[in-house]
């Protein structure tokens, strides 16, 4: 299994998985495994007078890639399209594939290309010795960052290790 490598003195830990998460439908199935399980058995907070869930998501984004192929299939046009969150992401591919005044503007047959989609996102995490770090996720990466106790980074590289995709 892959190991998380310290990458700075701000212990920031990276993992580079050996193949891209698949597809959306698997990223976001371990985003919402973290979320509902807690598995850093992270605790929640107060913050601004407002209880805060333990493991919450401070950032996310999602870009579909699209091309355009004439009757040769010859690529003659690409679009890409970013939304803020996974919901509008799937709006987004909807729309664009179903767009026929967009595909006879751009000259030829839109043709979807999740493979090169790209995705991201960010979870907060307050650990039970009450530090605030954070786990992104990206199809390629796992950086943790900010914290300071490494059993933060054995837990969550302990974590990752079972988790086929994060391999």
């Amino acid at each position: 299994m892959a190991d998380f490598i310290e990458t700075n003195n701000t212990k920031t830990a990276t993992r580079v998985l050996e193949n891209p998460i698949p597809d959306i439908a698997t990223f976001d199935s371990i985003i919402s495994d973290v979320i509902a399980n807690n598995p850093f058995e992270c605790i929640d907070y107060v913050s601004g007078g407002q209880v805060v869930s333990g493991v919450t998501k401070s950032k996310q984004s999602y870009t579909a890639k699209f091309v355009y192929e004439d009757d040769d299939a010859k690529t003659v046009g690409s679009i890409s399209a970013k939304a803020p969150g996974l919901t509008e992401f799937n709006g987004v591919v909807t729309e664009i594939l179903g767009n026929t005044d967009l595909e006879t503007v751009m000259g030829g047959d839109v043709i979807r290309d999740a493979a090169h989609d790209t995705y991201a996102c960010t979870l907060k995490c307050m650990d039970a010795n009450g530090e605030i770090y954070y786990v992104a996720f990206t199809r390629n990466t796992v950086r943790l960052s900010s914290y300071t106790d490494d059993a933060i980074r054995t837990n969550v590289e302990t974590w990752a290790d079972t988790v086929a995709a994060l391999a």
